[in-house]
């Protein structure tokens, strides 16, 4: 969707504690022409500390309103607000098990198949909100020490996936390949990038953030179907 910025965009990013490290990294003064806020989501009370599709799909779309789910705000409350919604999910998204055959969009079990469905209700939801922008980080992932390779494998597949199937040139909807700066084509987060964990550390938060800033950029500028996708 092509569209001016009129440099008055208000931008709202939803994160746990990797998108806060990147937070941290120096990205509101990177975008310091645009009013951008951070925000927890969703809290750890009285939701509970869980930011992958199912949560993303159960507060957004299962229960979508105009008024907040367990003290979370809904699109149609975040889209009064801000012109730029920008979320993440943090790395226990990797888990992901085999599929069974039985898709259940309810489900919080981390599987491609949940994942796909509920992914797929939350951009015909977004879609509801043409005149909002949405910004979506591709997954982060983990450590080679704090995973194994089949999840690390369907981690890839499922990003894979969102870049070349569910994402859509012409739309609302763009990505932020974290994933790609995380891995670097590779299936784990790289150890030099990791605080000791699965977390990112601030040397890598800090390259990081201008790439974020400079995606950003160039989706309120209206170029977002065609600047790379991690931002580089």
């Amino acid at each position: 969707m092509e569209k001016k910025s009129d440099g008055k965009e208000k931008i709202i990013f939803l994160h746990h504690s990797t998108g806060e490290n990147i937070w941290n990294g120096g990205l509101a003064e990177e975008l310091s022409e645009y009013s951008i806020e951070e925000q927890e989501f969703p809290k750890d009370s009285p939701y509970g500390w869980e930011n992958y599709p199912y949560d993303y799909w159960n507060i957004w779309v299962n229960n979508a309103g105009e008024s907040e789910y367990m003290d979370e705000p809904t699109l149609e409350m975040l889209t009064q607000n801000y012109d730029v919604i920008m979320f993440k999910h943090c790395f226990p998204v990797g888990y992901i098990e085999e599929d069974t055959g039985n898709a259940d969009i309810a489900s919080s079990e981390k599987t491609l198949e949940n994942y796909k469905l509920q992914y797929n209700a939350l951009k015909e939801k977004m879609l509801e909100f043409p005149n909002s922008t949405f910004i979506v980080w591709t997954g982060a992932t983990l450590v080679e020490s704090e995973t194994d390779p089949s999840y690390a494998e369907r981690m890839q597949e499922f990003v894979n996936w969102v870049k070349t199937e569910w994402d859509e040139e012409g739309d609302n909807i763009y990505i932020w390949d974290f994933y790609d700066l995380e891995t670097e084509g590779n299936l784990y987060l790289k150890d030099s990038y990791s605080q000791g964990d699965s977390h990112p550390n601030e040397s890598f938060s800090l390259m990081v953030a201008p790439y974020l800033a400079n995606r950003i950029r160039g989706i309120i500028e209206g170029d977002g179907d065609n600047n790379n996708l991690t931002g580089k």
